[in-house]
């Protein structure tokens, strides 16, 4: 069982940064790839980015080069660094954990807000 704790969401004026982070609690953090999803009202949950124990990365196309996932194995700590917001990423922020070799071994945090607005 993995467990999260979430901060760093907030208000922030577009064109602003935010950086998200998320502890993990729990043995094996190494044996996760970490990600961050959002969900805006009225839509579906998305991919935000992904980041496998050695530092491969995967971003969703509307966040590409404007936010950056990273990880410290040591701390059992993912982070989203979130540049150049737009209205458009308004969103609930949730962190995830999928096991590499347990497929049933995935975990949510309970989320973040984010709120881009002037």
């Amino acid at each position: 069982q993995v467990q999260f704790v979430e901060s760093g969401g907030g208000l922030v004026q577009p064109g602003g940064s935010l950086r998200l982070s998320c502890a993990a609690s729990g043995s094996g953090f190494s044996m996760y790839r970490m990600g961050w999803y959002r969900q805006a009202p009225g839509n579906q949950r998305e991919l935000v980015a992904t980041i496998t124990s050695g530092g491969t990365t995967d971003y969703g196309d509307s966040v590409q080069g404007r936010f950056t996932i990273s990880r410290d194995n040591t701390k059992n700590t993912v982070f989203l660094q979130m540049n150049s917001l737009e209205s458009e990423d308004t969103a609930v922020y949730y962190c995830n954990a999928q096991h590499v070799v347990f497929a049933n071994a995935n975990y949510w945090g309970r989320g973040t807000q984010v709120t881009v607005s002037s």
